[in-house]
């Protein structure tokens, strides 16, 4: 199922009582539920990531899902306003998953496209939690100019860390992503630095990885 609206993008952490026990293979993708899940967006905020901007789609598998974004993008110099350095977005949604199971996000791959001169830097940097849950730690990757080429970066998440939403319960689930680039010692006067995560093609997106586990019986 595919939701369209603005979004953007970030991966799962914070304190949990026990690690996963996992059954079936891989540490990371157990056989996920053999029902539809359905992602709803409540409310989309952020400079990089204006309504209408960004789809949401679930693969077949239940095992992940990605976002691809039109409109986000970090800029310095030439044509730059002075706040364009610095885009964000926060995406509030609600995961509805087959009864007696719960999830968590295992894994999450950013990619885009970055023109930065040398001297310049950009970063993309994403948090996530569970309403009612404290903030993660932000985790953020810097990307050094000169740089003209497609950029990826991929968090991931040891079993043993994975927070997965409470039982019986349907919490909304934050991501926070941002962009920012930093013109440095290049000539701003005269180039232009710029990061985006966007859709520009097929594989410019951002997908999110999904542990299973199923829920103690009531």
């Amino acid at each position: 199922m595919i939701t369209t609206l603005a979004a953007a993008a970030a991966l799962a952490l914070s304190a949990v009582t026990a690690p996963a026990d996992f059954t079936t293979q891989g540490p990371h993708f157990p056989n996920p539920p053999t029902d539809e899940i359905v992602i709803d967006i409540v409310t989309v905020n952020g400079s990089g990531c204006p309504p209408g901007s960004a789809a949401i789609a679930v693969s077949s598998d239940n095992k992940a899902f990605t976002v691809t974004y039109s409109e986000y993008l970090a800029q310095v110099g030439v044509g730059a306003r002075p706040t364009d350095f610095r885009k964000n977005c926060q995406l509030n949604l609600v995961v509805h998953v087959p009864h007696g199971f719960t999830y968590a996000i295992a894994q999450a791959d950013y990619r885009g496209f970055a023109h930065l001169e040398k001297g310049a830097t950009g970063m993309e940097k994403a948090s996530y939690y569970f309403q009612g849950m404290s903030p993660t730690m932000p985790i953020s990757h810097t990307l050094k100019g000169p740089h003209s080429d497609n950029w990826q970066n991929t968090d991931e998440v040891d079993i043993a860390q994975l927070v997965y939403a409470p039982c019986g319960e349907e919490r909304n689930f934050n991501i926070n992503t941002e962009l920012r680039v930093n013109g440095g010692t290049s000539d701003t006067k005269n180039t232009t630095s710029f990061m985006t995560m966007d859709s520009t093609d097929a594989d410019i997106s951002t997908t999110y990885h999904f542990a299973w586990k199923e829920c103690p019986e009531d």
